[in-house]
């Protein structure tokens, strides 16, 4: 996990459906993570993530497994800054890829009932954005929706609350009002969660929107390095 700035989604929809079944993403993230993990040559555990710059893939999912056995074992001292997330990949450098997808299901039933009961389950959100981050890294396409879509309806009314935008996406509207705009859902939840840089967030805002209102969109802050797009 990272560390988020003071303006969070609200980790519910905003329709009648209440909020999101986080242990139902969180089950479907994780079984995409092991599936992927499963299937990985060493060179590709080796590359480089981008969203991550200073994680290889194997890095990304020993943190994954970090993340699951503190929140298990209520270890939570630093979280979710730089120092707790580097212990995960340090206290990892050496397992097998086998080891930490045995790590990550041993933790499975124990993470999920900690995602079901909360409304602002971070755990959920960080598993679901570096999965991501793997795919895009390794050019593999847009996850599965059921690992990534749930955080629209969470964080979307929430964040754009304030944008002065009408922004269409995946058939709902969002913003303060203003001139309409269109985004691709992947992409916009991709920009929510600081998962791409601020040219590629103008590049759909337009603009109207001044770079402090367009800054508070991301959860973990703005960023400058363009990202790999699926």
């Amino acid at each position: 996990m990272e560390e988020p700035v003071d303006r969070q989604p609200d980790g519910r929809a905003d329709d009648h459906s209440g909020a999101p079944d986080w242990a139902a993403v969180h089950d479907a993230c994780l079984d995409a993570t092991i599936a992927l993990a499963a299937s990985l040559t060493p060179e590709q555990l080796a590359s480089a993530v981008p969203a991550t710059p200073r994680w290889s893939v194997h890095d990304v999912l020993a943190h994954a497994a970090g993340v699951a056995s503190d929140v298990v074992a209520g270890r939570m001292d630093g979280a979710p800054g730089p120092a707790w997330t580097a212990r995960h990949v340090a206290e990892r450098a050496d397992r097998t890829v086998a080891d930490l997808i045995e790590e990550l299901a041993a933790t499975r039933a124990a993470v999920a009932a900690v995602a079901a009961g909360t409304d602002r389950p971070a755990v959920v959100w960080d598993r679901s954005v570096h999965l991501a981050d793997l795919h895009e890294a390794l050019g593999l396409g847009v996850p599965p929706d059921p690992t990534w879509r749930p955080l629209l309806a969470s964080a979307a009314p929430g964040l754009l609350a304030r944008l002065p935008l009408s922004v269409a996406c995946a058939g709902r509207t969002y913003g303060a009002g203003g001139p309409e705009v269109t985004v691709d859902a992947y992409e916009l939840v991709r920009a929510l969660f600081s998962r791409r840089s601020r040219r590629q967030v103008r590049e759909w805002a337009g603009p109207t929107p001044s770079d402090d209102e367009l800054d508070a969109l991301a959860v973990f802050g703005p960023r400058e390095d363009d990202q790999p797009r699926p």
